[in-house]
């Protein structure tokens, strides 16, 4: 079968390798479509274990089950998810599950760019799920980065009539303004360098759109009756946006830490000022399957619409030009390659 083998992100190698065999416990499954995450090309991320075949958020068909395994038939459409819980340590049982060591450990093999993907049993058990009838495979990419928001926004406290300042418009960025809006935020600002997902913010949501060049904290609060955003999601790890986020929220507000910086990175915060304002600073990460529940049904119902953001479909030996796009984060949104 081919794979994509993700050596930098400006070398991605179109390999074969054989067909993963499947044990009596476990799952085969041809990969239909695949996202290209944005982390996928955060390269001081990626090259530590690289050479690596990359790619989770995939959906596709079974089509080999383990004897042993009676839950799911070939035929199945599936989505499959890499990072699954124990669902019995203290992180799990605190509802943390992301912060799970079992979750931060587990994946199927190889990856997600590649024609069939090895589901382990733990992730059987736990980390496969049917697609609903109303769901394409292309929409069904989205099942993971939208769980990964629908956890961030429900940790940060997202209440409905809340002002939401997304800083960094991005595939997550822009997911963020859907949800957000779904879920009832009065007033959505969006930010970005880049004027085409400026237009994005905008069509798919956003009420004012910022260059993030400008002062940012006045042109919310100019646009807001004098207040900053009760919300500032930050999902662009740059230092800038970091700074701009802690300026720009409300007293009582909340900072959600979506994107990261790169390690060693540190960042001078205004301790006084947050500590007067009270202001909450919370982080996240991925999703549970609580949340890949809740982002299944967000997009079946059409609560959040998907197929929009969606600018290219290549083949998967075309995944060089995928991670390039990416990379370059000018002119596209969510990138799907299809073995």
């Amino acid at each position: 079968m081919k794979v994509a083998m993700y050596y930098t992100n400006t070398d991605v190698r179109i390999e074969e390798q054989p067909v993963p065999t499947i044990g009596e416990t476990e799952l085969l499954v041809k990969v239909i479509a695949s996202g290209i995450c944005g982390s996928d090309v955060m390269e001081w991320y990626r090259i530590k274990k690289a050479p690596n075949v990359l790619g989770h958020e995939i959906t596709g068909d079974i089509v080999a089950v383990g004897k042993s395994v009676k839950k799911y038939k070939v035929g199945d459409r599936v989505f499959v998810s890499h990072h699954v819980p124990c669902f019995t340590c203290r992180f799990c049982s605190n509802n943390q599950q992301t912060l799970c060591h079992t979750l931060h450990t587990t994946n199927f093999y190889p990856g997600g760019f590649a024609e069939y993907l090895r589901v382990p049993e733990i992730n059987v058990d736990r980390g496969v799920f049917i697609l609903p009838k109303e769901m394409t495979y292309e929409q069904g990419v989205f099942i993971e980065p939208l769980a990964c928001v629908v956890r961030g926004l429900k940790t940060a406290g997202m209440k409905p009539g809340q002002s939401v300042l997304v800083i960094g418009s991005g595939i997550s960025g822009l997911i963020q303004i859907k949800l957000a809006k779904a879920w009832g935020a009065s007033k959505i600002f969006a930010t970005d360098v880049e004027d085409f997902r400026l237009r994005a913010a905008k069509q798919f949501g956003a009420d004012v759109v910022i260059h993030a060049k400008e002062n940012v904290p006045e042109e919310v609060k100019k646009h807001n009756e004098g207040r900053l955003a009760d919300l500032v999601v930050l999902s662009t790890g740059v230092l800038p946006a970091v700074q701009q986020a802690l300026r720009s929220v409300e007293p009582g507000g909340t900072i959600l830490l979506f994107a990261p910086t790169e390690p060693g990175v540190d960042v001078p915060v205004p301790l006084f000022d947050l500590w007067n304002k009270q202001v909450t600073m919370i982080s996240t990460y991925a999703g549970s399957p609580e949340d890949i529940t809740s982002a299944i049904e967000l997009i079946r119902s059409k609560k959040v619409i998907v197929d929009d953001m969606i600018s290219h479909i290549l083949p998967l030996t075309e995944a060089a030009k995928g991670f390039q796009l990416v990379a370059q984060a000018k002119d596209s949104m969510k990138i799907i390659l299809k073995p």
